[in-house]
């Protein structure tokens, strides 16, 4: 097997009357993410680090916005969708590493249940999946509080 690797990206806009959705975990806070789906940005940068090891096309190639049958989903199904994919591809992961980049709310309190929640997705411990968050310092759309990104790495032996 040939191990490659993969990263992935993605950021949502933060907006009031909406749930803050991270990693799976319903987290209180004023505003949550705005997107077709749940707007997960750390499953969907996680999901498309995974894709792009394998050397398939971005979520939204598999979940594209303009189709209302999925609008809502949680993203954790996408993961799982994910996984569908490195098994169909006789794949595994090896691991995952992931950043947060949000001003608020804390993550730490949260890591182990979104670790949990990924890990079952995808099918592996979650000791292969790596949480962490940092802010922007106050500069940028993410300084401002205007919305969250998240970055992260995928490797996959195939």
């Amino acid at each position: 097997m040939v191990t490659r690797s993969g990263i992935g990206y993605d950021v949502h806009r933060l907006v009031d009357g909406r749930r803050l959705i991270l990693g799976g975990v319903d987290i209180p806070h004023a505003k949550g993410l705005d997107g077709h789906s749940d707007a997960d940005v750390l499953c969907h940068a996680i999901a498309d680090a995974v894709l792009g090891a394998l050397g398939q096309p971005d979520i939204g190639y598999y979940f594209p916005p303009t189709d209302p049958s999925i609008e809502g989903i949680s993203s954790i199904e996408i993961l799982r969708k994910v996984a569908g994919i490195v098994s169909e591809k006789q794949a595994e992961i090896i691991n995952l590493d992931a950043t947060l980049i949000a001003e608020a709310p804390k993550i730490l309190p949260h890591v182990q249940e979104m670790k949990a929640n990924i890990a079952s997705a995808l099918g592996v411990r979650a000791d292969q999946v790596g949480i962490k968050a940092t802010t922007n310092e106050g500069m940028g759309f993410v300084g401002r509080d205007e919305g969250m990104a998240a970055m992260a790495t995928a490797s996959v032996a195939v």
